[in-house]
């Protein structure tokens, strides 16, 4: 792991759920701040026919077309076929985290290694067969408020939403942190919130304080949680 994050001791990392149309201007912030994040896809859900409401907003997926090219760049991971885990019968969560790895296989011409738990829920069973489906790190939403690297990728807790109201004091913290230990600060949310919330200008803060110093990797959960 020497070589990790090209030598450098500290990383940034971002990670984007549901594959939703709000993705196209959270992509267009992250390439514009050089960033990396990776984003995490319901394939059995990737239509724009698929949505839900928000307060007043309107929140559509988007068709499958043109994802590739609009991700690139980026990390695709899985987010399980419907977007349903833990309440599932066995079988059907295999079916759920399988099917939903191939079809963005497929998609995406590329390998599948990563996942988002939906609504942050899992188990022991549902991390046997995270194991089995060959998925080798998988996100909870479960703030850890911390920059040490975690020993279970498989149910691993981000250090904040974009929204945590600590996230100010976390950045500063991070900036200043001259620990021997690799410092990993992992910010995770969904891009519709910005709209719901009318908070864009938040990310904007949050990238332009983190993003482009010479001491930090940026790079997708995959890059920097498994070592090459």
């Amino acid at each position: 792991t020497e070589y990790m994050w090209d030598g450098k001791q500290k990383a940034v990392t971002f990670s984007y759920d549901d594959g939703v149309c709000q993705d196209r201007r959270l992509v267009d912030m992250f390439n514009y701040y050089h960033v990396k994040a990776t984003f995490n896809l319901n394939s059995g859900m990737q239509t724009y026919a698929s949505h839900y409401d928000f307060g007043n907003v309107r929140v559509h997926h988007m068709n499958a077309e043109g994802l590739k090219e609009l991700y690139k760049g980026h990390e695709i991971a899985a987010h399980t076929l419907t977007h349903h885990l833990t309440k599932l019968d066995k079988d059907t969560v295999y079916n759920e985290v399988y099917l939903d790895k191939q079809n963005l296989e497929r998609m995406f011409d590329c390998q599948i290694t990563g996942m988002a738990y939906p609504y942050g829920t899992y188990n022991d069973e549902v991390v046997q067969i995270l194991k089995k489906c060959k998925i080798q790190y998988a996100r909870s939403v479960e703030s850890s408020g911390a920059f040490k690297l975690q020993k279970n990728l498989l149910i691993f807790k981000p250090t904040c939403h974009h929204a945590d109201e600590n996230i100010w004091e976390l950045l500063e913290k991070f900036l200043k942190e001259k620990s021997e230990e690799k410092q990993l600060f992992y910010i995770w949310g969904h891009s519709y919130e910005f709209d719901v919330n009318n908070n864009w200008k938040r990310m904007e803060k949050i990238l332009d304080r983190l993003a482009g110093h010479n001491n930090i990797f940026y790079g997708t959960n995959r890059e920097v949680l498994l070592p090459c």
